[in-house]
């Protein structure tokens, strides 16, 4: 991994290099191996290096090419790395660094590298001869690349702290994107979480030249549907991608890779797949699991499993090579890290339950000196896609014996009530009262922002929440959605996770990695026919036949969905007095008070509940409204420098 930074002076005044320092030495903390820069007076490009594969010891950057009319400098692990060695006629592989690849791949193809490059990227291209710079990133997101406009300038970092080393890019909270945050709108084009400051977008290109910036999306899976002879051939298709992705992220992991290991499918798959690579080697893998405080005997939520435990320890038990590390927070409250927080990511954290559990994972890695950590957190799009969506479109064509096979089977298998039925078949045609009618009148349940958002009310609609949330196909009711293929690239465009992935190797000197957000693993699975993951009623169909090979029967035959932290309540309630003294200091910083309903937090800390922390309400209002209104909180307040 790389830490980027450029900046193009429009005016031509020649002190770009000194600018670009400043940029890199602020962001320190994710490349300590190595610092370079390049400048031609009012241009100048560097990277720090964070040695994560091999061929880091051969990284030249910034790199020249095109007989001197292109300057690159990328944050990169190419995944088709040989594939392009083999295209691109390299001799030298083993002393190749990625960039290096990368800028081949630039002077032969251009822009057109994006349809054959596989793997995580950011980078930038300084072309003398078109006299323009062009930024890119990969297509789910997993290096992060900022940048900022200014009146007679243009400068990018890979992280915000990098521009706002510069004096003339101060440090304020975008207060429009904090509030889409707390209503969970999906990532917009280009926004962070700093007012001034842009983000690259995913899977898109920004080209500037001194005219202009413009951005266009360059991955767009085509919507296609990929006809096999057998359910058996789609597995093994499944089974080929998903080993060729973790094969290609195992480089640079040395002998032993960390992963995290849970009761369900995705990083079950993941962690088994990487023994299964390693075992021939004599590689290693260590599993981690998060799992409740000793003693622990609280209900989880509905329907989800409280201790990922012991179905965990299941799936290690197959593997030799496999060393099982159950991972407990004893003494940790959710509150504890919300400096650090915002110093490594630049941003609020929308799960301090989770990042609980997960920081306390990154320290096991770190303790065993292991620099790689695979996950599987887009594996429910890829991998492990229930198919509930051929439900409506069942309901749609009028192919109701089909509808009804699927949905006795369903519901004799125990994936879903009859109710839970009906709102996944005819919920993304019900009219929104009738929605909201039933869900309060049969489930009991809330539905709408205010159900898990401390965003106040007013803030909603002096914004036009609802209107943005429309814009980017969000229903803030959670209707079910009617069409996977547009549902599952819907879900996987949502988030952006750069700044977490650069923040955790800048924080604990881990890269995390994920086999199951692999560009080939997703557009293959995008192409399966969904009547291959929902078959007789058998949700998930085509991932329990693809690895019942290399799972036990309790993960394969599992109902439900686990619960990394059904001891969460624990360390919130010893965050109380904490809570109270935030709450406190947001009440004094003007934007934190402007976007979060501080009353309702106040009322939420004082009205404590003595046990229903499994119910469905009180999770919402703890778990989400309270922790994420808080974060969120934090996050304004130390934007703003507030000294409350």
């Amino acid at each position: 991994m790389s830490a980027l930074a450029g900046v193009w002076n429009f005016d031509g005044k020649p002190d770009a290099a000194g600018t670009c320092a400043r940029m890199l030495a602020a962001q320190a903390i994710y490349g300590p191996h190595d610092v370079s820069q390049w400048d031609d007076g009012p241009v100048a490009l560097g990277r720090r290096l964070f040695r994560t594969l091999t061929e880091d010891v051969h990284d030249r950057q910034p790199l020249a090419g095109g007989a001197g009319r292109f300057t690159l400098v990328a944050d990169l692990r190419l995944d088709n790395r040989d594939e392009l060695i083999g295209a691109l006629r390299i001799a030298d592989a083993a002393e190749t660094a990625d960039s290096a690849i990368l800028m081949a791949a630039w002077e032969r193809w251009g822009e057109s590298c994006f349809d054959r490059l596989v793997g995580d990227y950011a980078f930038a291209l300084w072309d003398a001869g078109e006299h323009r710079l062009t930024l890119a990133r990969d297509p789910l997101g997993a290096r992060p690349l900022h940048y900022h406009r200014g009146l007679n300038f243009f400068a990018f970092a890979s992280m915000p702290k990098g521009l706002h080393a510069l004096p003339v890019i101060p440090r304020r909270p975008d207060e429009e994107r904090v509030a889409e945050f707390l209503a969970l709108l999906p990532e917009g084009e280009s926004a962070s979480f700093f007012q001034d400051v842009k983000r690259v977008a995913a899977g898109h290109v920004v080209v500037v030249a001194p005219g202009g910036i413009a951005a266009r999306r360059h991955w767009q899976p085509q919507r296609r549907t990929l006809k096999l002879a057998s359910a058996e051939e789609y597995a093994e298709g499944l089974r080929h991608h998903l080993d060729q992705a973790v094969r290609a992220q195992l480089r640079g992991a040395g002998g032993t890779v960390a992963a995290h290991l849970s009761s369900g499918f995705d990083s079950s798959a993941v962690a088994s797949t990487a023994a299964r690579l390693l075992a021939p080697e004599g590689g290693k893998v260590v599993a981690f699991t998060a799992v409740p405080l000793e003693g622990f005997a609280g209900p989880a939520l509905r329907g989800r499993l409280g201790d990922e435990g012991p179905i965990a320890a299941k799936t290690a038990a197959l593997y030799p090579n496999m060393e099982h590390v159950p991972v407990r927070t004893p003494g940790r409250t959710p509150l504890d890290n919300l400096d650090r927080n915002f110093f490594l990511y630049d941003q609020p954290v929308l799960n301090l339950c989770n990042a609980l559990w997960g920081d306390a994972i990154l320290d096991g890695a770190r303790a065993r000196k292991l620099s790689v950590l695979l996950t599987g957190q887009m594996g429910n799009m890829s991998i492990s896609y229930d198919g509930l969506t051929l439900l409506p479109q069942l309901v749609r064509r009028g192919h109701w014996l089909k509808w009804l096979r699927e949905g006795a089977g369903i519901l004799r298998r125990g994936h879903l009530k009859w109710r839970g039925l009906l709102n996944q078949s005819f919920g993304p045609y019900a009219p929104l009262p009738l929605w909201t009618w039933a869900n309060r009148v049969f489930e009991g349940r809330k539905v709408g922002i205010g159900a898990y958002s401390a965003l106040r009310p007013e803030r909603a609609a002096e914004l036009d929440l609802a209107g943005r949330a429309r814009a980017r196909a969000l229903d803030l009711f959670y209707r079910p959605r009617r069409d996977g293929f547009e549902s599952r690239l819907w879900v996987l465009r949502r988030v952006d996770l750069g700044n977490h992935f650069k923040g955790a190797l800048g924080g604990w000197g881990v890269d995390l990695r994920d086999p199951t957000a692999d560009r080939r693993l997703i557009e293959f699975s995008l192409a399966v026919p969904e009547d291959q993951f929902l078959v007789d009623g058998e949700i998930k169909a085509l991932t329990r036949l693809a690895f019942a090979d290399r799972l036990p029967p309790e993960v394969i035959n599992v109902r439900g969905k686990g619960y990394q932290a059904a001891d969460w309540h624990v360390g919130l309630t010893a965050a109380r007095p904490a809570l109270r003294e935030e709450i406190d200091r947001l009440a004094e910083c003007g934007p934190a008070a402007a976007a979060i309903d501080l009353p309702r937090l106040k009322r939420l800390v004082e009205d404590w509940p003595d046990g229903g922390w499994e119910t469905d309400d009180v999770a919402a209002s703890y778990r989400l409204a309270l922790l994420r209104g808080v974060s969120t909180g934090h996050f304004v307040r130390r934007a703003t420098g507030s000294n409350a």
